[in-house]
């Protein structure tokens, strides 16, 4: 896919995350957000996946490792065509299996139940270590929040990733430098991240997140690299693509309201 339909298809799962969260009352928007270009990028040019086969055999798996960013991953998968996108809607409601954090055995596509932060990462690495055992063909792919990386867990299993070279394991941080408290750096700063990778024996790369080509790049280089698994640290906005959500730490786990919706919704293209 080109980079002006890949950047089309970010705009239709925003206004997908947008409106999900929006009937939902709940959620989090602005991780989902930052995150949007990078899930489309992997879904839509990336990885080996197939919407009418979801188990096949050999695909390349994706971890939400940030699993409050559900939304985004709930509407690439829509776009994607494993549901429709109007499915997604009962986001959070009684009974949905689009639950506020993805869910394994309830959603086609979802490879791993996450939402305990880190949890996700390590699984990720446990899932690349068992397809090199099987000489798998497949690929795996996680994103983490960079607030995640105040979870010790993380950095064993970047320590283990390393140390089995597993060099088809692709790790992407969505770095908007925001949590739910904050800045990273007044919570708890995790900077210098690249450094903290190269020094754990990953082969690294810094991007700008809402770049299409860079990403696109990040994930051609990745490819190439071999003996080390690869970390994209990807530079982005919380909330990207709506105007009162930027880089607005208030906006991590709360909905908007219906004026905030048709405003965010009218800037991204969509309508109520």
């Amino acid at each position: 896919m080109d980079i002006k339909a890949l950047e089309k298809t970010a705009s239709e799962i925003r206004i997908g995350i947008v409106k999900a969260v929006h009937m939902a009352g709940s959620g989090h928007p602005g991780g989902a957000l930052s995150a949007a270009d990078i899930i489309t990028a992997l879904y839509f040019d990336e990885m080996n996946v197939d919407a009418a086969d979801p188990e096949m055999k050999g695909r390349d798996k994706f971890i939400l490792s940030k699993g409050h960013a559900a939304p985004a991953q709930y509407a690439a998968l829509a776009a994607k065509g494993y549901f429709p996108m109007e499915d997604i809607m009962t986001l959070r409601k009684m009974g949905s299996r689009f639950q506020g954090h993805p869910d394994m055995y309830k959603v086609p596509g979802i490879e791993m139940s996450t939402g305990s932060l880190g949890q996700g990462f390590s699984a990720a690495g446990g899932m690349a270590m068992a397809n090199k055992l099987d000489t798998a063909p497949g690929r795996i792919y996680v994103l983490l929040g960079d607030g995640e990386l105040q979870e010790g867990l993380v950095w064993e299993a970047a320590m283990s990733a390393a140390h089995y070279k597993l060099d088809n394991m692709v790790a992407i941080l969505d770095y908007n430098g925001l949590q739910i408290d904050g800045k990273n750096e007044e919570v708890m700063t995790v900077a210098p991240v690249a450094d903290k990778f190269k020094a754990f024996g990953w082969n690294v790369m810094t991007i700008d997140g809402h770049d299409f080509a860079e990403i696109l790049d990040a994930f051609k280089k990745a490819r190439e690299c071999k003996g080390k698994p690869t970390m994209i640290v990807a530079k982005t906005v919380k909330g990207k693509g709506v105007s009162f959500m930027e880089n607005n730490a208030g906006w991590h786990g709360k909905a908007p309201d219906d004026e905030q919706t048709k405003q965010a919704l009218a800037e991204l293209g969509g309508e109520m």
